[in-house]
């Protein structure tokens, strides 16, 4: 993918709308992380060091039933309170405004400029508005080399729609928009797409997405051999068009998560009360066929971690794949599997990796996904984790800084490696 970047445009002294990912977790008002907001700093430096008028604009969380500038109570809402007796709607409105009011401040990009200021020295002001009156005075009265963060773009449903009308006025605040959000490139919404399809800016894309297309393009394209494909996660539907891609790729694809179940089933083999996507037997079947036929070794575990019920203190044990206990359910790769997987992954010199290998976030089978993350810092590989819960599991535990690169973008990562065209980025300007 040959877009231009930021170096590529002559930016000096520019309107420069940048869209970015700003979508960080919160806690009791404090942000627990800012990693997405340091992240966003390289490009945003290098704009005001071109004297740009730096025009910033992301989402944060899904905000659904705040609309507009003005407070709105959702249909659901309405309906309710009219099904109370008279008496009592006015109180139960006010009530409903007031919690749709604490909503909105919950979710107000407010906390990120605080942030950004402290990095910044200063030189972010707040829009309470995205494309009303404050952002517009706002706007008209930036300086060069200063910034303007505008409110959380899903406080209207024109956001999320791409509506023409609402794209078109975001864009008219600037003369140049630069993406630089990877995890929303995957949707066509308004900042993302519409300010370039609608708004007609002339677009290129920041240090991030620079980065997430030359290091997952050039692993797609040319990967340095062996390239081994980790899948986990649930369900094999939402990686079907992945697992399909990587194997016209990679050398070998390990298969874990409650996904295998569905593998396993579409062998004939029972699994007890494991999730499994009956509807997708046969897809199972087409992709282990693929497999063979493309000589790429498609591994799926050997033993499994297996509970009575899906729960955190679920009684646990360890059984072969083909010896599931009736009324019991995989919940985890096993030891063999994890020694299996290990081998195959410290032999790559190109690894990619989405997904866990089991219900991660209970202690008692977050033992695949640890020895996969081990597995993948001590390979020396070229290694890539796409976003989502993989990436979380290898930053909490502590193997971030031996990966080469952590997409910020689950789902658009996997549609990345799924080949697929991605709104936000094809909307760029080719060079």
């Amino acid at each position: 993918m040959n877009k231009k970047t930021i170096e590529d445009m002559n930016l000096e002294g520019k309107k420069v709308l940048v869209r970015c990912d700003f979508n960080v977790p919160v806690k009791d008002g404090v942000i627990t992380s800012d990693k997405r907001i340091t992240g966003a700093l390289p490009t945003i430096k290098y704009l005001v060091g071109k004297n740009c008028k730096v025009i910033l604009c992301s989402h944060m969380g899904k905000p659904h039933n705040i609309f507009d500038a003005e407070l709105k109570l959702s249909k659901k809402e309405i309906a309710k309170i009219d099904e109370l007796p008279e008496e009592e709607r006015a109180a139960a409105t006010a009530a409903a405004l007031e919690k749709a009011k604490g909503d909105k401040k919950k979710f107000s990009l407010k906390i990120v400029a605080d942030k950004l200021n402290e990095y910044l020295g200063g030189i972010v002001t707040f829009a309470e508005d995205t494309v009303g009156e404050d952002a517009q005075a706002k706007v008209a009265a930036l300086e060069p080399g200063k910034i303007v963060l505008l409110e959380n773009t899903r406080f209207t449903k024109a956001e999320e729609k791409n509506d023409p009308e609402f794209s078109k006025q975001l864009a008219s605040l600037a003369e140049v928009f630069v993406n630089d959000a990877f995890g929303t490139a995957h949707r066509a919404h308004a900042s993302t797409a519409g300010v370039v399809t609608y708004g007609g800016l002339p677009a290129a894309c920041g240090y991030l997405i620079q980065k997430e297309i030359t290091i997952m393009g050039d692993a797609l394209e040319a990967p340095q051999r062996p390239f081994v494909a980790i899948l986990g996660g649930a369900k094999v539907s939402d990686k079907i068009g992945v697992i399909n891609s990587l194997l016209d790729k990679a050398d070998a694809v390990l298969v874990g998560g409650g996904m295998a179940y569905t593998f396993f089933k579409a062998q004939g083999l029972d699994i007890g009360t494991s999730i499994c996507e009956d509807e997708k037997l046969d897809v199972a079947r087409e992709l282990m066929e693929k497999a063979k036929k493309n000589n790429v070794r498609l591994l799926l575990p050997v033993d499994n971690v297996v509970a009575d019920k899906f729960a955190a203190d679920a009684a646990v044990k360890t059984v072969p794949t083909e010896a599931m206990p009736e009324g019991w359910m995989g919940m985890d790769i096993g030891p063999e599997t994890r020694k299996q997987f290990a081998e195959v992954i410290r032999s790559a010199k190109t690894v990619v990796w989405n997904g866990p290998m089991g219900v991660s976030e209970w202690e008692h089978f977050a033992g695949g996904t640890v020895a996969v993350a081990k597995a993948v810092a001590e390979s020396g590989a070229i290694s890539i984790i796409g976003g989502g819960d993989s990436a979380a599991a290898v930053e909490k535990l502590g193997f971030g800084d031996k990966m080469t690169h952590i997409s910020p973008g689950g789902g658009a990562s996997l549609e990345f490696l799924e080949g697929l065209e991605l709104p936000g980025i094809a909307c760029l300007q080719d060079k």
